[in-house]
């Protein structure tokens, strides 16, 4: 892969990857209209590092204090099991649908788009909703309510649907307001991301070469430095404008990639 679409494709990821609007479904269907082909889909996974990065990165002093405090502070205590009980609903599905999400879903182009377009309208909808705020600091969702938020984020196993954007439309559901919805987003990103490039790194070892390292390392840098530019912005973006633009974002960018396949084909894939 040449060196700038390594660049372009870690830019996508670090500027996307916790907006609510499928950092994964951008990154497939840029490869799919360039026609690139990454064997077992790891890069894509393995970029996410830098991503992760950034937000130890932002909120280092925060997280330091909280793991501090973790053992004589009952709220330290409930925001980390809240954390880890949002967390294993992906790692379980994850694990057992690994093979299928990689073989078929990330090789579904057409099925990406329309994703981006469905999540787009519903993040609309919510968006515009009145709906009650009991909780406003992401720190303090209860285990409960934690648990089925991530629940709702195994729905983004399926790419196009977002993470961020499954997280965030649950938790506002739930009961939270914008801001804490995104944040909240933000640290049940890092178990789930590092556990998903834990597992697939340890599934695709084996095939890695020489050049996949160099590609996945210029494209984690670049991804941080994205990154670290979206975690420090997002949350008081979303907490004066919501997220409308995202989800015209997702139906303009889906509905050009629909046409567009409607209109060439999807063109004849990636060989197994």
């Amino acid at each position: 892969m040449p060196i700038w679409q390594v660049i372009l494709l870690g830019l996508i990821e670090g500027l996307t990857e916790f907006l609510p609007v499928s950092s994964t479904g951008h990154l497939l269907l840029t490869e799919h209209f360039l026609g690139i082909c990454n064997p077992g889909k790891t890069f894509e996974v393995l970029i996410q590092l830098g991503a992760i990065l950034a937000i130890l990165s932002v909120y280092f002093v925060k997280l330091t204090r909280v793991a501090m405090a973790v053992p004589y502070d009952p709220a330290a205590r409930r925001f980390v099991l809240s954390v880890l009980l949002a967390f294993l609903p992906a790692a379980v599905i994850g694990v057992a649908a690994h093979g299928f999400i990689k073989g078929v879903l990330f090789e579904t182009p057409m099925l990406i788009a329309i994703m981006l377009i469905l999540g787009g309208i519903v993040l609309l909808y919510v968006d515009r909703m009145h709906l009650p705020v009991r909780y406003t600091n992401a720190m303090d969702f209860p285990p409960s309510m934690a648990f089925k938020i991530g629940l709702l984020q195994c729905l983004a196993m399926i790419p196009g649907v977002s993470r961020s954007g499954a997280t965030i439309v649950g938790a506002m559901l739930l009961g939270t307001d914008k801001r804490s919805a995104a944040e909240f987003s933000f640290f049940l990103a890092m178990p789930t991301m590092a556990g998903a490039f834990a597992y697939d790194l340890y599934k695709n070892w084996s095939v890695l070469q020489a050049s996949d390292v160099t590609n996945i390392a210029v494209g984690f840098i670049t991804a941080f430095i994205a990154a670290v530019f979206v975690v420090r912005y997002l949350l008081d973006y979303v907490s004066r404008h919501g997220f409308a633009v995202f989800g015209w974002w997702r139906i303009i960018v889906g509905g050009m990639a629909l046409g567009a396949m409607l209109v060439l084909g999807q063109g004849p894939g990636c060989p197994a």
